[in-house]
């Protein structure tokens, strides 16, 4: 069939041999993309009476939309939370090293630190696309300092701060700037946070309830002013308690607004949530589950002592613990990829490869309201997807249809 370039000169190229996770399930059918953006074959070959300039065999690997990670502290060294000279430098390395384990857009996070670290990083994250330099950045994720000092986890507690007479103004002075921020982390039983919650939401900026002491009432408040997500769910909040549930309760409230739904983000590395905590939260809410790595500058390099914003930390195997003989059991973000993440969430769960590929990336898609270009492989979204063996390991990652990692196999 001969192409025809009335629609766009751009080059058609046609995946084949392949299984694409669309609908929440695996099909077998062909991906077709151009110009950076997922194709509708039916339209391609009735309305413009076109075919592929390129075709390329998949050899049976899965398909799936690329990951989205919405809370990563940093990694390979480079630390989000600290103000330095060459921060654009280290963010673009943590977005290019991401590539390989199937990250294709991220929310670069800072911990709780002062204003004036704020002040510096805020200027320097700008919401760009990703493409072979690295995954895009969405925008900037501040877990605190408006966090609780009971539940601070492994944020510095003279860094802590409350709303005061200002409440939103209070914020604002703190950060300096939300232009480029996409999620902010707060605790809901602190005064005055139900109008920061409104003012956050008012302008598109997501907010998340974690590093909380509140119960299930307060919580509840918080999602019906406009609260959505929920920051590490079990870590840095009040246990479940069968009286009054407290944050965890979200995921089964019959008080949550119609039409609304509550996300939460979840560290599935085998150490920060039992696999049975897992189980229980994905079963009790599955469609609002989002797989986070809550990652830090120690990802991707060797046991030992590493930085998160304001504390030194411990890296021993996967566990993580602010450095000091005081404190040692305290967990401190995580050193887990994103693709381990994927492959312990099924394997604790027991959950289908779909089920698993799809919570991290449609639902924080979801989460940022971006589902209509990110996180699915509609047509006419983007084409930021992954080739995956049947083991959900990565074989290559691809941003708005181009290459931007494959696995080296050679010495295989």
């Amino acid at each position: 069939m001969p192409s025809n370039k009335s629609v766009s000169d751009a080059p058609i190229v046609q995946f084949t041999n392949c299984r694409i996770l669309r609908d929440h399930q695996l099909q077998r059918e062909d991906l077709w993309v151009r110009e950076g953006k997922i194709l509708n074959p039916e339209k391609l070959f009735f309305d413009e009476k076109g075919s592929a300039d390129v075709q390329l065999d998949c050899k049976d690997s899965i398909i799936a939309p690329g990951f989205i990670d919405v809370q990563i502290n940093g990694g390979f060294g480079v630390d989000f939370s600290l103000a330095t000279d060459d921060f654009k430098s280290g963010i673009d390395l943590v977005s290019q090293k991401i590539l390989s384990h199937g990250v294709t857009s991220f929310c670069p996070t800072l911990v709780t630190s002062p204003p004036s670290v704020y002040h510096q990083v805020l200027p320097q994250i700008s919401v760009r696309n990703g493409g072979s330099h690295g995954a895009g950045i969405l925008g900037a994720h501040l877990e605190g300092p408006f966090i609780s000092k009971e539940k601070k986890g492994a944020h510095p507690e003279h860094c802590l701060r409350t709303f005061e007479a200002g409440a939103f103004q209070d914020l604002l002075a703190t950060y300096g700037s939300l232009d480029c921020v996409q999620i902010v982390t707060l605790a809901p039983e602190m005064k005055r946070s139900s109008e920061v919650i409104r003012e956050l939401t008012k302008r598109g900026i997501c907010v998340s309830l974690g590093h909380s002491v509140a119960n299930l009432s307060q919580a509840e408040e918080a999602v019906q002013h406009g609260a959505t997500f929920i920051t590490h769910l079990f870590n840095a909040m009040l246990p479940f308690h069968h009286r009054d549930p407290g944050i965890v309760g979200l995921l089964t409230s019959d008080k949550i607004p119609a039409g609304r739904r509550v996300f939460y983000g979840m560290i599935s590395d085998g150490i920060h949530t039992n696999p049975a905590a897992l189980r229980i939260a994905h079963r009790a809410h599955p469609k609002g589950l989002v797989l986070v790595t809550d990652a830090m500058a120690g990802m991707g390099l060797a046991p030992g002592r590493h930085t998160l914003g304001q504390q030194v930390v411990e890296i021993d195997g996967l566990n993580t613990y602010i450095a000091g003989k005081c404190c040692t059991k305290t967990l401190s973000g995580s050193v887990a990829t994103m693709d381990t993440c994927v492959r312990h969430f099924q394997e604790a769960t027991g959950c289908s490869a779909e089920t698993a590929l799809e919570a991290a990336s449609l639902h924080p898609a979801q989460l940022l309201g971006i589902e209509h270009k990110k996180g699915t492989l509609n047509y006419d979204s983007d084409a930021d997807f992954l080739m995956l063996n049947d083991s959900l390991y990565v074989q290559a990652t691809y941003i708005a249809g181009e290459e931007v990692w494959r696995q080296d196999v050679s010495g295989m």
